[in-house]
């Protein structure tokens, strides 16, 4: 099946749905074609690219997979799924140990992206009542929303990074067909198709690093990928670069040091959460381990800032949504 968008193509194929109040599917994994740079990379600590956990505080509630975003030195977690399996409408203001609600999107939703270019901040997609929606919003400074434009469909199971002044929308759900269309945002909710990856995917883990977009594992069709990919806004030139040393899906990615971090996840069993933090090259590709989480977790969100990355909620290995807070710093 194919579905067609304004200004370019992006082409989707089917596959099946299935979990949480949307229907869109928490199952997914298997190896795929040779990357770029041939045989996957080892895992082998390098100098330097270790990550240590450190927890710093706890959510108003539990929750999965929020989107995040960062608004100066906090980080804003704007919707998800509850401990319910429920979505929530709640955006929640995390600063250091301090997290509290100060506002809600007007409707509950789970599995969108957000992200802040320049200072606006945009929260895109979502998915509810087992549909992806195509709503993007404005989140304010102080907690409100204001609609600031539409997708060319509805979108849920995305990942977004900001480089410059846009926003990068990869991948997602449509509710019947998953998407390979990489889509840039702009401040005005402005929005265009700038790419296409080689493969639908949804739940990838994604990051700015460097002035690209890297994005890593993710569900296509049913199963986890392995591979790494590298999108970069001036050319729109996607390409592999690397693979993961196992398929990963609904982990999380960040960006400290120039490294491209991603974050536990888990294979395509719903109780097969991981607790490794693994680090990539971007200009090499390279896989190396960096550390683990204090526990296996999926469905957990990151925010990149200068010097650490904040994780919030998360899905452990007996189903339960988590409230957590983790800071995530580099080993001296």
């Amino acid at each position: 099946m194919r579905l067609s968008f304004p200004l370019a193509a992006a082409c989707v194929v089917l596959a099946g749905c299935g979990s949480g109040s949307s229907g869109t599917s928490r199952a997914s994994s298997t190896p795929a074609a040779t990357s770029a740079t041939g045989t996957p990379a080892r895992a082998a600590a390098t100098p330097g690219a270790r990550l240590q956990a450190r927890s710093v505080g706890r959510m108003p509630a539990p929750v999965e997979l929020p989107a995040v975003a960062t608004r100066g030195s906090a980080l804003l977690a704007i919707g998800g799924l509850d401990a319910g399996d429920a979505s929530v409408s709640s955006i929640v203001r995390v600063q250091g140990a301090t997290a509290r609600v100060i506002g809600h999107l007007p409707t509950p939703l789970h599995d969108a992206a957000a992200a802040t270019a320049g200072t606006t901040t945009l929260f895109v997609g979502g998915g509810e009542a087992g549909a992806g929606k195509r709503e993007i919003l404005r989140i304010l400074p102080g907690g409100g929303t204001r609609p600031a434009g539409s997708l060319p469909a509805g979108a849920s199971d995305v990942g977004a990074a900001a480089v410059g002044r846009e926003i990068y929308v990869v991948g997602g759900y449509t509710g019947t067909v998953p998407l390979r269309s990489i889509f840039a945002v702009g401040p005005s909710g402005s929005v265009r198709v700038v790419g296409e990856m080689p493969r639908p995917l949804r739940y990838a883990a994604v990051a700015a690093v460097g002035g690209r977009v890297l994005i890593a594992g993710g569900t296509s069709g049913t199963t986890a990928r392995r591979e790494v990919l590298s999108f970069d806004p001036r050319t729109r030139r996607i390409r592999v670069i690397g693979r993961l040393s196992k398929p990963v899906t609904h982990a999380a990615g960040a960006s400290l040091n120039g490294r491209f971090y991603v974050l536990g996840g888990r294979g395509d069993a719903l109780d097969s959460q991981r607790s490794a933090i693994l680090a990539v090259d971007p200009a090499s590709g390279r896989v190396t381990r960096a550390g683990r989480l204090p526990e296996p977790l999926s469905d957990l969100s990151a925010a990149s800032f200068p010097d650490h990355v904040a994780v919030v909620g998360g899905r452990d290995l007996l189903g339960h949504a988590r409230d957590e807070i983790w800071s995530l710093r580099a080993r001296p």
